[in-house]
């Protein structure tokens, strides 16, 4: 199983990322996605998440109201639109996959993408 994310780069505040993250050795459609991010220096924390069937997204307090998750079954992917990007956006996002639940624990989710890097300057 392979997660390969994408999409990451260096933005001023204010500006806008998409990133994507895509599934190759297993059916997609099964698996709840989920994104997570680690701050320099900080734990991973959870960012969104979507279910198998689309229907149910999740979201932290600090990504309501900016950013979108979504999927494309018939892409294999997952994204995660992200608006009116801040400074403590600042870090390495991670793409996750897991069968059973959307959850905001890491220990939830079966498999990992490597990280894309968003910088944010103020």
């Amino acid at each position: 199983v392979q997660l390969q994310a994408s999409g990451g780069g260096m933005v001023e505040a204010g500006g806008s990322l998409r990133l994507s993250c895509v599934l190759s050795g297993r059916t997609f459609s099964m698996y709840n996605m989920g994104w997570f991010r680690q701050p320099p220096g900080k734990e991973r924390e959870f960012v969104a998440a979507v279910a198998s069937t689309g229907g149910g997204r999740y979201y932290s307090d600090s990504a309501k109201g900016r950013f979108t998750i979504s999927r494309d079954d018939a892409k294999n992917t997952a994204y995660l639109q992200m608006n009116t990007l801040k400074a403590e956006d600042t870090g390495v996002y991670y793409c996750a996959g897991s069968r059973t639940q959307t959850s905001q624990s890491t220990a939830q989710y079966d498999f990992w993408g490597q990280g894309t890097q968003v910088t944010v300057s103020s």
